[in-house]
């Protein structure tokens, strides 16, 4: 856990004797018609080797994993002081036997904290006396839960496409007070990226998918949402963004004074869907949109990572909403602003990956409400 992401960077530390006279004995021989050794540095408990690239940056990256495997060694190609450095670091990508165990009782503990929030039972009633009130929950937990599997699954399928070791998605269930019931879901990367493009699909498959069922749910659930007027206390509102606005403008045109659209589930799930799909946008060390930036901005992503930490801190203070801060926070001593890199950091993110994922930056302002839950 990194408690200060503004710390700068240490400096390499120079491996112990032993080690780096063993990794350049063993390693530097692999190199041979990959990269003309020009200098060895040790850093740490890695050791880097530079030089002139002597084949393109992917026939390089599969001939040196295959290479540096049995010695127990991962290499990362990276630029830098005018030359390729291959970076060789003591680890390698792991197949993990599939043990759905944990998943699935998660997923079950999340179908029943959703539907507990769904039918209103964190506030209404007694799931213990009247368990069969349960069963109105089920328009919002379907329709929450099929946004947010399809959202990591759309991570899970293109992440096997490449080859990458990846985890089965891990639902986070939510008990009271928190309205939803769950707190998403996560994959785990086991292995790095194999370059910029594969990193950059990987986090945007999630997103983009989770959309695909989240925008429908959203309109058919606005069909069946009624307008009526604000109560003047007890009431929770959910904030609009720019696109929430729009197709409830679309749905109901302009809205009477002193009146608002009283959202049926369905509509709520849609909700939800686009607001976790918005805080996964976020460009930010991990996070979708961290991943998304990293493979945009190379090495400028920490600096975006600290200027969106410092931009909602403002977001938080101008519209007065204390999620945004608690958000910030979360970020900040959870996340972190580091980012791990590709094996192939030189090949470069193609054009049509530039327009997708500028695409994406735009869905954040689409689907960021500035106050996202107020309580009257």
């Amino acid at each position: 856990m990194r408690f200060w992401p503004f710390g700068r960077r240490r400096a390499a530390t120079p491996a112990s004797a032993d080690s780096s006279a063993f990794a350049v004995a063993e390693l530097g021989p692999q190199l041979e018609g990959v990269l003309g050794v020009e200098q060895v540095r040790g850093e740490g408990h890695a050791v880097a080797f530079g030089g002139r690239l002597l084949q393109p940056p992917s026939a390089a990256v599969t001939a040196l994993v295959a290479r540096f495997r049995p010695f127990g060694y991962t290499p990362f190609l990276q630029a830098g002081q005018g030359m390729t450095w291959v970076r060789a670091l003591p680890f390698v990508d792991v197949e993990v036997p599939s043990r759905p165990r944990t998943n699935i009782i998660l997923f079950l503990l999340t179908v029943l904290s959703t539907l507990v929030a769904g039918s209103g039972a964190f506030f209404a009633f007694d799931p213990l006396a009247d368990p069969r009130r349960l069963l109105d929950g089920v328009p919002f937990a379907f329709t929450l839960l099929a946004i947010l599997g399809t959202h990591e699954f759309g991570h899970y399928f293109t992440a096997r496409a490449y080859g990458a070791s990846v985890s089965l998605p891990y639902f986070i269930p939510a008990p009271p007070p928190l309205l939803f019931g769950t707190l998403g879901a996560i994959i785990r990367m086991r292995s790095p990226a194999r370059d910029k493009n594969s990193l950059f699909d990987i986090a945007a498959a999630g997103p983009l998918a989770g959309l695909v069922v989240a925008l429908p749910a959203l309109w058919i659930g606005l069909g069946w949402s009624k307008v009526g007027a604000v109560p003047s206390s007890g009431s929770v509102t959910f904030g609009d963004s720019l696109l929430m606005r729009f197709m409830t403008w679309l749905a109901f045109g302009p809205l009477p004074a002193g009146h608002d659209v009283f959202v049926h589930p369905v509509a709520l799930a849609g909700w939800v869907g686009l607001f976790v799909t918005a805080l996964n946008l976020f460009p930010v060390g991990q996070l979708d949109g961290g991943r998304i930036a990293y493979a945009l901005f190379g090495a400028r992503h920490r600096q975006i990572s600290i200027a969106t930490f410092l931009g909602l801190l403002a977001l938080g203070a101008v519209t007065g909403a204390g999620n945004w801060f608690v958000w910030a926070f979360l970020l900040f001593f959870v996340m972190g602003f580091q980012h791990q890199p590709p094996l192939d950091g030189l090949s470069p993110l193609s054009p049509g990956r530039y327009a997708v994922g500028f695409f994406c930056l735009l869905l954040l302002i689409l689907l960021i409400p500035p106050v996202p839950i107020a309580i009257q």
